[in-house]
């Protein structure tokens, strides 16, 4: 299976969530078996060689491949969520959306000094979401944090906002 096949396979929604928006839904590549099991290994392959040890992803499709992808690196699952949905001790982040404001949290004994974390999530438009994700994982202080995405919006250069010090690739780009 191609990347080709996997972007074909990518349902547009126009107006959402909200008018002006067009929304890519990845959760397509999800429901074929196929796509799924293309998706994590050309994941796989992009990370197997980097000593991740936890792979974070964000609520919500961040769970999905994440803890497929944690589970095949031999590494844990941390999940970021929005506030009120973790149990223990959080520490969190707000940031602007390009359709509003939203806040985002971590446990914070998640990661420690000794973790070479994977950062997931499925979509890079802007980058606000994950700009506050990478923040709060290194308020915890891992040894490295890498960044993926299954999906690059090339047009909205989401990717400007991460430094050097952090790697960010994505399987595929739009």
């Amino acid at each position: 299976m191609s990347k080709e096949t996997l972007i074909k396979s990518i349902r547009e929604i126009p107006d959402f969530p909200i008018p002006g928006i067009l929304f890519y839904d990845v959760t397509t590549l999800f429901k074929d078996p196929w796509c799924l099991q293309e998706l994590s290994n050309i994941m796989f392959d992009m990370y197997k060689d980097k000593g991740i040890t936890k792979v974070v992803g964000i609520e919500s499709r961040g769970f999905i491949m994440g803890p497929i992808l944690a589970t095949r690196l031999n590494a844990g699952f941390v999940p970021i969520r929005k506030p009120g949905k973790l149990p223990a001790e959080t520490l969190q982040e707000s940031y602007d959306k390009e359709y509003g404001k939203d806040t985002i949290q971590i446990h914070k004994d998640a990661i420690d000094e000794n973790d070479i974390i994977l950062l997931h999530d499925d979509l890079l438009a802007t980058g606000g979401t994950m700009k506050a994700a990478c923040a709060l994982v290194k308020n915890l202080k891992p040894k490295k944090v890498y960044v993926n995405f299954i999906v690059e919006l090339k047009d909205l250069n989401g990717i400007s906002m991460f430094g050097e010090d952090v790697e960010v690739e994505s399987v595929l780009s739009l």
